[in-house]
């Protein structure tokens, strides 16, 4: 169980996070996917610190050097506040589909960006699983989106360039996780100090443009309250502690191309919950991804 930790907390954070891109649908589709953004990390933080507190006895990590604060807290704006931001705009201009399909860069970034930086290989085997699994997940997500308006000229462009960088900042933002996750430090404690300088600058910048008090202000909506707090507890808490956990214990470019399955397992969750067909399509995609996994932990 030990040998494969890090691949079994990549599988089960690509399952948090499809159950927690379900939950942000559902509230962003009464609120806003802006106000979904801001009020997520505020709820993770708040479960974080409670955890860390039972766990470690201390509401926040102060034992942690300088350098562990700042590689993640520079994760927590780039992947949280700058890639999140430039992801969920790419879903207004571009759709879900296209949007998802650029997310599977992830692992190709990912890989590049550790080769590059981190000085890690992979086997020819490994580069083959990689393979398979992200032509699976890219299969699966390109299947025909039902519905929406077709997107050309200035706005395609844009809209995929900001799909590439909701990617990038997904990339780096593990890449600089993993720095400041150097020796046998908590990935707890990382979490949160993501998330804490996350939180700091994304409120920082509500307060500047005035949004703060419509942000509060739209939590009476009980349903879109609920649904946020559904998806905070699956996604920023349990989903990114696990992804902690994954790049701590499993080469980068095997964990992201792991956590990329999201799409794959969203084929169940959004039959029962959004009642869309499956197709033969997805179902054959989902075979080829599955088949990447094996390959990868079998190597």
């Amino acid at each position: 169980m030990n040998e494969f930790l890090g691949e079994i907390a990549a599988l089960s954070t690509a399952a948090c996070w499809a159950f927690t891109s379900m939950f942000f649908t559902l509230g962003g589709r009464r609120v806003g996917s802006v106000i979904v953004n801001r009020v997520r990390l505020v709820l993770a933080l708040i479960f974080l610190m409670l955890t860390h507190l039972i766990l470690t006895g201390q509401l926040i990590p102060i034992q942690a050097e300088p350098s562990r604060w700042f590689w993640l807290g520079l994760s927590g704006v780039i992947g949280f506040v700058i890639g999140d931001a430039m992801l969920f705009q790419a879903f207004v201009m571009i759709g879900t589909r296209i949007t998802m399909l650029l997310m599977s860069l992830v692992p190709v970034i990912s890989t590049i960006l550790a080769w590059l930086f981190l000085g890690e290989t992979l086997s020819p085997i490994e580069v083959l699983g990689i393979a398979v699994t992200i032509g699976g997940v890219a299969w699966v997500v390109a299947d025909k989106n039902r519905g929406g308006a077709i997107v050309k000229g200035k706005q395609l462009a844009l809209g995929v360039l900001l799909g590439i960088g909701g990617a990038m900042g997904q990339a780096v933002g593990l890449l600089t996780s993993k720095k400041g996750l150097f020796g046998d430090f908590s990935a707890l404690s990382g979490n949160l100090i993501r998330v804490i300088i996350a939180t700091i600058v994304m409120w920082i910048l509500t307060i500047a443009i005035g949004k703060a008090k419509s942000t509060i202000l739209s939590l009476k909506d009980f349903k879109a309250s609920r649904a946020i707090l559904g998806g905070s507890i699956c996604g920023p808490f349990i989903g990114v502690w696990l992804s902690l956990v994954a790049i701590q214990y499993a080469r980068i470019g095997i964990a992201s191309t792991l956590m990329s399955l999201t799409p794959v397992l969203l084929i169940p969750l959004v039959w029962w919950v959004f009642k869309e067909k499956i197709t033969i399509h997805g179902v054959l995609g989902t075979l080829v991804a599955i088949a990447g996994v094996a390959i990868l932990l079998l190597a």
